[in-house]
């Protein structure tokens, strides 16, 4: 444990220590601004609701945003050849990678909690449900960890940053579509078996967000995700073992 919180505290820092970081958080600010004010209507709904006008959005906005996190996890150090070095170290493989998800993981925390002035402005202006809006926040972040977790798997198929970006937002667009009506009518009018259809149906975040999002913090939406990050996490460990066989 004690090596993987120091490995955790040096990812985490690394962040920090270059400008991209910042312009992160800003981009991902501004584009929560202008999808919760110019697209998601905020004032002209009249609702003290953070619901429909920011968190709508987030299961979309991920998909850009948290492939362009996980692209430089594991693909820069095979490009620099300095994962080499992290082999190095005395530390075990699941504890590297555990160690850089949780530090990738935190940082884009970092990013969601900034947005903090959003939840002052609803209760400012109406009386609000903060329990809906705090299981929201746990939703989003469970969702950001998702998308994290399939984003450092493929960064460690791979020495291009580039091409990890495209393969993981092609991956989460892939578990966020299977939720959306028309496309499940699609699969079932391709798939004869409804079971299979269902099955593909139940790995869509979109559904699993939606039901935190209103609030419901139900045991098998906390499973499917960390069931997911766990699944993901493991098969990084395996490309790695892999690539570093060859």
């Amino acid at each position: 444990m004690r090596n993987t919180i120091v490995l955790f505290k040096r990812e985490l820092a690394a962040y920090f220590t270059t400008p991209v970081a910042y312009v992160f958080i800003c981009i991902f600010l501004l584009l929560c601004g202008i999808m919760t004010f110019a697209l998601g209507g905020f004032y002209e709904r009249g609702e003290a609701s953070l619901g429909t006008s920011f968190f709508e959005y987030h299961s979309i906005l991920y998909i850009l945003l948290i492939p362009a996190i996980a692209m430089r996890l594991w693909a820069e150090e095979r490009k620099q050849g300095t994962i080499e070095l992290l082999m190095t170290l005395p530390v075990t493989l699941p504890q590297l990678v555990i160690a850089k998800f949780v530090a990738s993981w935190v940082f884009a925390g970092i990013a969601l909690a900034l947005t903090f002035p959003l939840w002052i402005t609803v209760n400012f202006l109406g009386e609000p449900d903060n329990g809906v809006i705090l299981a929201s926040y746990v939703g989003s972040w469970l969702m950001a960890g998702g998308y994290l977790a399939m984003g450092a798997c493929i960064s460690a198929t791979t020495k291009n940053q580039v091409v990890a970006f495209v393969l993981s937002v092609i991956v989460c667009l892939s578990f966020l579509i299977t939720g959306v009506p028309q496309v499940g009518d699609a699969l079932a009018s391709v798939i004869p078996s409804d079971t299979v259809v269902d099955a593909l149906r139940s790995f869509s975040f979109m559904s699993h967000f939606s039901s935190l999002a209103r609030g419901v913090i139900d045991l098998r939406d906390l499973v499917f995700f960390f069931s997911l990050i766990g699944v993901f996490l493991f098969l990084n460990a395996v490309a790695i073992e892999l690539k570093k066989a060859d």
